[in-house]
């Protein structure tokens, strides 16, 4: 086991190479599947409820257990929490390739997710561990580009892997992929990363997770499969103890603030204008995002007839646009122009998500055409995403930066399992242009984005 104060530089190179493999196996694994769903729906014979459970268990798993995750790094030390949750990974990504119904595979998805929650907060802890303060502005800004490749890969990964059938597995081989990543993972962690932990431990809210648990898996089961037939209004019953539990839980986490122990989050992170708004952009922008590649995915092989492979290769130009929105737009006219550079890219994806959808399916433009809206959804989807993260954070005390990061990557991950139930149930409960159905609701939601990012304070990012 490595010291960390005797670390050569290449050493710390060598576990940061370590920590991104983790990173890439998590994010891809959000991604990938998108391809895969209709191949896998039609092989499993799983009805659109387990399909959307497919996409959404592992972001709701990961949003539910990420502060938890981030935790027992604290308590118990990061690299050994970094090496459970990349073997926990490995051992579901094995059990989702070898499913043989739709319950097995959904099962093994939420695995999936609550491992991604131990192994990713430790991979970010770690850095800080690694790197002295102006050293890990470069590794950060790192992990950044690479993530947002990674989750651009895992749809043309997906396709690829699909159109090589490789062992005659078929759509079994974008989870099982992951088997030797997962090994090489586990050995590089035993030999590279440094043991450590925080002096001192945050403790744990147990109470306070499963009553927000609760509320959302109160929200998340009736919502998901929404559209399938024979569902009444008994069926959406439970959302009605989807408000005393939240108030419930918030009461519990005030309570322990107050009385100086350790809660699930800090209430009054939310009197700070900017957090709020951010957050609830956040949610509502990552739920159409999630939601605009399931259905564009899904759309372009059932409605098209293309292969997997093609379906990958096409969000290419959507991913170059989103490199180009995060690294150049965002980063250059953010603190220039506030927040009208979020409402200019979701401005921007109300007529592109519109031709993407409707030029793919019903209209059947040229690909070249589709492409071209494609790269425009993607520069505007990068506009939005890239200021959402420094906006919220922006008048947040540094004593609260790390519960602050917390949150915001949780409701990202609560929102992209909303898009896929809410998005994913019109689409599928859809017979006729199902495609156009979802394009109605991404609009919708596009437009209640650029209201509540004109609705940001004008200067945010004036010294206080």
């Amino acid at each position: 086991m490595p010291d960390i104060a005797r670390l050569s530089p290449r050493q710390k190179t060598l576990a940061l190479i370590t920590l991104v493999i983790a990173l890439v196996l998590e994010i891809v694994d959000m991604t990938i599947v998108n391809t895969a769903l209709p191949a896998i729906k039609a092989s499993l014979g799983a009805n659109s409820q387990a399909s959307q459970w497919i996409v959404a268990g592992y972001s709701l798993a990961f949003a539910l257990l990420l502060m938890a995750g981030g935790r027992l790094g604290d308590s118990f030390g990061y690299r050994r929490m970094f090496l459970w949750g990349v073997i926990g990974f490995t051992l579901a990504s094995a059990a989702c390739g070898l499913a043989t119904t739709g319950t097995q595979l959904v099962g093994a998805r939420l695995l999936q997710g609550a491992a991604g929650a131990v192994m990713a907060p430790q991979a970010m802890a770690l850095v800080q561990v690694l790197f002295d303060p102006l050293e890990r502005v470069s590794r950060m800004a790192m992990f950044g580009i690479i993530g947002g490749l990674a989750s651009i890969a895992g749809p043309i990964l997906g396709g690829i892997l699909i159109e090589a059938n490789l062992f005659d597995l078929g759509w079994r081989v974008v989870f099982l992929i992951n088997l030797p990543v997962g090994l090489g993972a586990v050995i590089a962690g035993l030999v590279f990363l440094p043991e450590a932990r925080s002096g001192r431990p945050a403790g744990y809210d147990l109470t306070g997770m499963a009553l927000f648990g609760l509320a959302m898996a109160a929200l998340f089961w009736p919502l998901i499969g929404a559209g399938e037939a024979g569902r009444g209004a008994g069926h959406f019953i439970t959302m009605l103890a989807v408000p005393p539990l939240v108030w419930a839980g918030w009461r519990h986490v005030a309570r322990r603030v107050d009385r100086g122990q350790s809660a699930l989050f800090d209430p009054a992170l939310f009197a700070i204008p900017t957090f709020r708004k951010g957050l609830a952009l956040s949610i509502t922008f990552s739920a159409l995002t999630a939601g605009f590649l399931l259905v564009f995915a899904f759309a372009l092989q059932a409605e098209r007839g293309q292969s997997p492979l093609f379906t990958g290769l096409l969000h290419m130009p959507y991913g170059f646009g989103a490199m180009f929105g995060i690294g150049v737009m965002s980063r250059s006219y953010l603190p220039r122009f506030g927040r009208l550079v979020p409402v200019v890219g979701a401005s921007m994806m109300v007529p592109a998500c519109a031709g993407v959808l409707y030029g793919s399916t019903v209209g059947q433009w040229p690909w070249a055409l589709v492409g071209a809206l494609l790269v425009m959804t993607g520069a505007g989807m990068g506009m939005t995403v890239g200021c959402i993260g420094p906006i919220a954070v922006s008048k947040v005390d540094r004593d609260h930066a790390g519960s602050a990061s917390a949150m915001m990557k949780t409701t990202q991950q609560l929102g992209s399992a909303l898009g896929v139930a809410l998005i994913g149930s019109l689409y599928f409960a859809v017979s006729v242009r199902p495609a156009l159905a979802g394009l109605a609701a991404i609009e919708l939601l596009l437009l209640a984005c650029i209201v509540m990012a004109f609705n940001l304070p004008s200067r945010m990012f004036d010294a206080d």
